[in-house]
């Protein structure tokens, strides 16, 4: 049973290693040609830009000359080096500063990976308020105290006694001034 999963593959390993080593030496070649055109090129530049130095049969002022534009030349090339690499790393910190944006807009920010990090009471709180708190502070003096009012208990005493003390006329004066 042919599992329906695997195909067949239509060219044999043979074949196939046969046109990976055929691109492989096609693309050295190619590689090698762009190396020489890039060196071509570069030299070619380099002869129209740089003129040789013809040194032989020059006065000194002559000489003095040649080396004031030559240093001319150099700052003219190092003010446009220095523009071009201010430019460079102006586009470098957008690009990076964009990507950001696109990030955050996405919602795929990366977390980094948190440490844990043991850290007392006191280091907490001098954290959280900066330099407001150096002392170390005391929890319990500043939660708030709740007085609690005492119920009035009327004493249990012997209840055959109160109501003795309770009963006739003098007991229910006595209840009626206690209420008032």
């Amino acid at each position: 049973i042919i599992n329906s999963f695997q195909r067949k593959s239509k060219i044999s390993s043979s074949r196939r290693l046969g046109l990976k080593t055929k691109l492989l030496k096609r693309a050295m070649t190619m590689l090698e040609g762009d190396k020489q055109e890039r060196k071509d090129e570069r030299d070619k530049t380099l002869g129209e830009r740089v003129p040789v130095l013809q040194m032989s049969g020059l006065s000194l002022q002559d000489l003095q000359t040649l080396c004031k534009e030559l240093h001319q030349k150099i700052d003219v090339v190092d003010e446009d080096r220095y523009d071009i690499a201010s430019k460079v790393s102006k586009n470098s910190k957008e690009i990076q500063d964009l990507s950001q944006k696109i990030f955050e807009l996405k919602g795929k920010m990366k977390r980094p990976n948190l440490r844990r990090v043991r850290v007392s009471a006191d280091a907490m709180l001098g954290a959280l308020f900066s330099s407001k708190v150096k002392e170390s502070v005391d929890f319990k003096a500043n939660l708030k105290t709740v007085k609690k009012e005492e119920e009035k208990k009327e004493e249990v005493t012997d209840w055959r006694k109160n109501v003795d003390a309770m009963s006739g006329m003098e007991g229910r004066k006595k209840l009626f001034d206690a209420g008032q």
